[in-house]
């Protein structure tokens, strides 16, 4: 399998860590907005070419797939650009900053037929795996998932601390984790309301919002995000079911009672990450349908679109 990173920053270099311990995965291209930046990554994980156009990649007889870690904005865009050249393509989420473009998104890898996934991630960390299997199984009933998604951005910068040529978006990309994943614990959702905080003066977002979600089984959720918080940094996510209660971070969960849970049998590793990427390739070899395929991702998008909406009127 021939794969090649588009967006050479952060998370894309934890992609690349990923697909180091994923047998039969060779590393064809790096492309980066700064050619230095792609050569230096391209160098580290012994990629043959480096460039700073997703075009050079698409024109190469030697890629069968694509992982775009670029900009929101380009997502949608460059994920059809993608399946229109023939390569299969897993885009980091969110497939897109709005609904129209997710949904050509959609259109786009039922017209080809080829594996278009996107980086839902909280499918697979095996914290949220342990309680997945225990929810289908009816061994547990999800009442109330209570999410923080906190951050410290009052200036545009990455995570590593670098300045970003993009605005990130409270909405469109960390909510999509909460949103996709407490439907994909509790059902569909039937109810999704939001009220955000001041609009930042320079960065043109707001920094602070508060999302409630109901699920057709009942089940309810209570997101709260900011980037306004100093404090410690990343999700938190609260499970509180019939039988107990389960806090996950990444890839670590605990009960209510702080007692640590061994999740070391639920997968084949404890990196959620690299769970993603072994899906995104053991799915292009088996010719199958992923996990957190566009099509099974696309609710949340919907609803992402309703909020968006109650913003406007």
């Amino acid at each position: 399998m021939r794969i090649a990173l588009v967006g050479a920053g952060a998370f894309g270099e934890k992609h690349l860590d990923a697909l180091k311990t994923i047998q039969g995965v060779t590393l064809t291209s790096v492309i980066s907005r700064r050619l230095d930046q792609a050569r230096a990554v391209a160098d580290t994980y012994g990629a043959a070419h480096a460039g700073t156009d997703l075009g050079e990649v698409l024109a190469r007889p030697d890629v069968d797939a694509v992982i775009l870690c670029t900009p929101t904005q380009m997502h949608a865009a460059q994920a059809k650009a993608c399946m229109d050249a023939g390569k299969h393509v897993q885009v980091e989420i969110p497939l897109a900053d709005n609904w129209a473009d997710a949904q050509a998104v959609w259109r786009k890898q039922q017209e080809t037929g080829l594996v278009c996934m996107v980086g839902h991630t909280r499918r697979f960390n095996p914290s949220h795996q342990w309680l997945h299997r225990r929810f289908i199984s009816g061994d547990l009933s999800l009442q109330q998932m209570d999410v923080q998604t906190y951050f410290f951005r009052r200036q545009n910068m990455n995570a590593k601390g670098e300045p970003r040529s993009w605005t990130d978006h409270l909405l469109w990309h960390h909510a999509a984790h909460t949103v996709d994943l407490f439907a994909y614990q509790s059902g569909r959702i039937v109810q999704a309301n939001l009220v955000q905080g001041p609009i930042h003066p320079d960065l043109g977002i707001a920094m602070d919002m508060s999302i409630q979600l109901k699920a057709e089984t009942g089940a309810i959720c209570t997101l709260s995000l900011s980037f306004n918080n100093d404090g410690p940094l990343g999700s938190f996510f609260r499970y509180i079911c019939d039988k107990g209660t389960y806090i996950a971070r990444y890839d670590d969960l605990v009960t209510g009672r702080d007692e640590h849970i061994d999740l070391s049998q639920v997968d084949v590793s404890m990196n959620g990450i690299e769970l993603q990427d072994r899906e995104f390739i053991a799915a292009i070899r088996e010719g199958r349908e992923p996990n957190a395929s566009v099509a099974r991702v696309l609710p949340c998008y919907e609803t992402l679109h309703r909020l968006e909406q109650q913003l406007s009127g």
